[in-house]
This record gives structure tokens, C-alpha cells and sequence, in this order.
């Protein structure tokens, strides 16, 4: 199992898993249950890609980002990301159903996917989240990874795998939550938001309240008919959330971040009812805080990204939801 896990790719510490380790072997050499990518391009995390922390230059970002990558065999650099690139191996025990040739982006947190660059990442600009790049990723036997699909246009799958873990977490949420549940979405204009609108329909929920930050974005959202009320809130404003959305509902899905909005969710729903983080970086504290002082009976789960069937289930619900195809057609484009 530690192998499957890759442990045995943690070189410092030793026996650790691959995300914890501070240094992993990327060795393109395979053990018989890996599979080599060759790498195109590295995807950052979009919600916390932040150019700045390595100084303004775009060569100091670049030798920053490059320097780490040398030194710990993987890229640290916010929570998630993705590699895309095209399976050049599949060792013989892989589980995983990859096969030379096919294009593939992993959805596992970068900081577990043991990498080498060979071209010194000379075209990157050091500043965009998109790393035009060469080199080798190793997946392991547990690792998560999606087929981009031949239908569609390789930025608009990357643009739905990258939130594929929130439309099927709040689908699990709604069928768990029993009949017919309401759901509320605070940042139901982004990707994330648009998908677990249409999730949530698709698992039979009941009245549907997307929460957006302005009016043009509740417009779009109108057009797109996901939801049976939109309203526009300041997520920070706990009060004023809920004022907008009204009746508490069964089940609330964060994908914003924003300080506050762990208690406008927690207020947001009802008591008995399921709050589901699926934001950059949920304040689990926080809102735990918030429900014990607003004396709140709700559950809480915080959306990890993986549920089984995820990319596919959003991949589907991207084709055959004329909403959601065009809110996550206008982001792409921007």
C-alpha cells in the first residue's frame, strides 16, 4: 500500500508520504506500477498563484520556481495545479489505465508528483500561471489523473478538471442531505459555482440560490438559468448574505474565498444542514468558531477534489448544460 501511495519516492524525510516530503525522487526510471508523463505545460493554482512572492522580475520568479524544482524534485507552489503533458510509459502493474500517447492532466495536489524540467523553464515569462515547460512527471499507482478529452478544446476541459472535486462533492452532499434539499452556492459565478449549481440539479435538489459579488455577474448567471434565485452579496457580510438569501437552506456550497464567508455560510443554513467548503482555503477554525457562537447545528465537510467519477461527472455536466457551457466559455476566453 506505502508503495502504491508513493512513499517510496519521499527522499527527505524518509517514509513519508509524497506531499509532506520536503524532497521527492523524480527518477524517470519507473517502478512497474508508475507511469511516465512527458510534460507540455505546468498549470499553478489559480487561486493562489501569486507572481510576487518571488519579487516583481519575471527572471527572479522564474530562477526561484526553477531553483525549487531542481532542488525538491516537485513543485511547491500553492495547494493544488496541474501537470499536462502525454503519457510517454505505463509500467506493467499501473492500475491507473494510462497508455502511451494519451493526453492526460493530473489532478492530484502538485506537491505529491515527483517532477524534472529539462529546458530550465526559459518560456515562461515567470509571471503568468500557465508554464509552457519539457520534462518528466511520475504518477503513481494511487494517483489521480484525467484523459483530456477529444470533443472538446484542451483550455476548456482544463478549465472544468481544474474545479472537477466541487460539482461532485456538492452532488454527494445533496444526496445525502435526503429529498428534494434547497442549495445555496456563495460564488456561484465562477467555474466551481457554475458547475455545482448544475450538480446540484442534476441530483434532484430543490430550490437552487446562486450567492454572486456583482450585478454583472448575477446577470450572467440569470441568463444561464442554474439557479431559481440569484442575489448579490458581499460574502464578507455574514448579515447580508443571509438577508439575500432568505429561508435557510438544506445544504450551502462555499467556492469563494473570502474572509467572512465561513459564517455567512454557517447562517445561511438551516439547522441539521450541510455546509460544504470547497473554497481555495476554508477557515475550518473559523467557521467552526462561528457555528458554536451563533449556536448552529450543521455538518461540515471541507471538499477534498477527489470523488470518485469526478472529472467525468463534470466533464458531463459541462456538455450537456447550455449554462454552465457558457459561463465557463466567457472565462476561458478571458
Amino acid at each position: 500500500m506505502h508503495r502504491s501511495l508513493g512513499v517510496h519516492r519521499a527522499l527527505d524525510p524518509v517514509g513519508v508520504l509524497p506531499a509532506a516530503a520536503r524532497r521527492l525522487d523524480a527518477d524517470p526510471r519507473l517502478a512497474p506500477d508508475e507511469v511516465r508523463v512527458d510534460v507540455h505545460r505546468i498549470d499553478l493554482d489559480a487561486a493562489t498563484w501569486d507572481p510576487t512572492e518571488h519579487g516583481a522580475d519575471g527572471d527572479a520568479v522564474r530562477a526561484a520556481v526553477l531553483a525549487g524544482i531542481e532542488r525538491d524534485g516537485k513543485l511547491d507552489v500553492g495547494p493544488r495545479g496541474m501537470v499536462i503533458g502525454v503519457v510517454d510509459e505505463a509500467g506493467l502493474d499501473s492500475p491507473l489505465g494510462l497508455h502511451a500517447g494519451q493526453r492526460v492532466v493530473t489532478l492530484v495536489p502538485l506537491t505529491g508528483v515527483p517532477l524534472r524540467v529539462t529546458d530550465g523553464l526559459a518560456s515562461w515569462d515567470g509571471a503568468s500561471r500557465h508554464v509552457p515547460t519539457t520534462g518528466t512527471a511520475v504518477l503513481f499507482a494511487r494517483s489521480v489523473a484525467a484523459v483530456l478529452p477529444e470533443d472538446l478544446p484542451q483550455e476548456t476541459a482544463l478549465a472544468v478538471l481544474e474545479v472537477c472535486g466541487a460539482p461532485a462533492a456538492t452532488e454527494r452532499a445533496v444526496h445525502r442531505s435526503g429529498h428534494r434539499p434547497s442549495v445555496a452556492v456563495l460564488g456561484a459565478a465562477g467555474r466551481s459555482g457554475c458547475l455545482s449549481l448544475a450538480a446540484a440539479r442534476d441530483a434532484r435538489a430543490g430550490r437552487l440560490v446562486g450567492v454572486v459579488a456583482t450585478e454583472a455577474d448575477a446577470a450572467e448567471l440569470r441568463a444561464a438559468r442554474l439557479a431559481d434565485l440569484v442575489v448579490v452579496a458581499d460574502t464578507s457580510d455574514p448579515l447580508a448574505v443571509a438577508a439575500a438569501v432568505g429561508e435557510p437552506v438544506d445544504v450551502t456550497v462555499v467556492c469563494v474565498d473570502a474572509p467572512g464567508a465561513e459564517q455567512a455560510a454557517v447562517l445561511t443554513t438551516a439547522d441539521g444542514g450541510t455546509v460544504v467548503f470547497f473554497s481555495p482555503a476554508p477557515a475550518s477554525q473559523a467557521a467552526a468558531g462561528a457555528a458554536e457562537g451563533m449556536a448552529t447545528d450543521v455538518t461540515m465537510l471541507v471538499g477534498n477534489g477527489y470523488t470518485p467519477g469526478h472529472a467525468a461527472l463534470a466533464l458531463d455536466l459541462y456538455r450537456r448544460t447550455p449554462g454552465v457551457q457558457a459561463m465557463v466559455d466567457a472565462r476561458v476566453a478571458r
